[in-house]
């Protein structure tokens, strides 16, 4: 991958720097080796999930409240058909398995 090799290199290039100062090296090295914090913590994906949950419930919810009560020529709100359309697609994104790239 083009993305480790780059990765690799700036690490290099950070600890072959004489100027570079050795706390700096070491905190360099710590963060691109092991990568963003946000990627390990498994409560953060959970409460995205959650969220985007309920919000797709709440919409459903609202958007069949709103058509009991309202007369029969209801049309359901742009807004909430986008706001309960957004969230479905960002569920199915960060639910959906990523693709595995070949060695080829």
């Amino acid at each position: 991958m083009a993305k480790e090799e780059d990765v690799k290199r700036l690490l290099q290039t950070i600890q072959s720097d004489p100027t570079v100062p050795a706390n700096i090296k070491q905190q360099a090295q710590e963060t691109l080796v092991s990568g963003p914090a946000y990627m390990g913590d498994r409560w953060i994906y959970r409460t995205v999930v959650i969220v985007l949950g309920l919000a797709v419930l709440i919409t459903i919810s609202g958007g069949f409240g709103l058509a009991f009560l309202g007369s029969q020529n209801y049309k359901m709100p742009p807004e909430l058909v986008a706001l309960g359309s957004a969230a479905v697609g960002a569920l199915a994104g960060l639910l959906a398995p990523a693709p595995h790239q070949g060695n080829a």
